[in-house]
């Protein structure tokens, strides 16, 4: 009799789940719901900024290295809920991300947590659950730039439109000195005021500080030079 061969779950990585063609084509299909509702991008460029500040957070805290890597892939997949709609997006995409995660052969252990990321990291009906959870948070929250606006006609701009077409350059730093998770925004206030800005910002603000308690630090605004804490 010939011995039988077991197959043990697969070390799948970022880079598999960036190469996956039906991972690809979700995320253009979610970012194609996403404009057609009127909403600023969230396609690749949306979450692979995500991914890589997920990343970097990660590293910054000295969590094992394949944590980090999984938190990239939490990041990576957070939004592929949005191909079927906004509401409930979050929940949506865990279900997704479970089916493909799990068809690559991903072991369920670590299918988990990265699940558990997904499902909470919209501040509606998520909270902070763990390091790679709040990491996630933090990066997706932070992510308010011009690129992102999809609206080609400005005179028809919304709030949303608006702000991140305002803000010019942002940037997450850890300061490991202060404790502090610090999110710096540079925003031509001729496009959009400080106080639109907090209009729809603000209770995404507040989930990146929980979310930066979570991590044992302080989290930070810092707009045109002024220092928010």
């Amino acid at each position: 009799m010939e011995p039988v061969t077991v197959v043990g779950p697969k070390i799948i990585t970022l880079k598999d789940v960036k190469n996956n063609p039906k991972i690809r084509k979700l995320i253009d299909g979610a970012n194609e719901v996403m404009k057609a509702m009127g909403y600023t991008e969230h396609g690749h460029r949306h979450v692979g900024v995500v991914s890589g500040i997920t990343g970097y957070i990660l590293e910054r805290i000295s969590v094992p290295e394949r944590t980090v890597e999984l938190g990239q892939i939490a990041a990576y997949l957070h939004d592929i809920g949005n191909v079927i709609n906004r509401v409930n997006h979050p929940l949506h995409g865990a279900n997704i991300a479970f089916t493909l995660l799990n068809e690559m052969g991903m072991d369920i252990t670590e299918i988990a947590p990265v699940l558990g990321a997904i499902g909470n990291h919209e501040e509606l009906t998520g909270i902070p659950i763990s390091s790679m959870s709040a990491a996630l948070i933090i990066a997706d929250k932070s992510d308010v730039h011009f690129s992102r606006v999809q609206n080609p006609l400005i005179e028809t701009f919304d709030i949303h439109d608006r702000v991140n077409y305002a803000v010019q350059r942002s940037r997450v730093e850890l300061k490991d000195e202060q404790r502090c998770i610090e999110l710096m925004l540079e925003i031509d206030t001729k496009q959009a005021t400080l106080m639109e800005y907090f209009e729809i910002f603000l209770s995404r603000m507040v989930m990146c500080r929980k979310s930066a308690e979570v991590l044992g630090y302080r989290f930070a605004l810092s707009i045109n030079g002024t220092y928010l804490e």
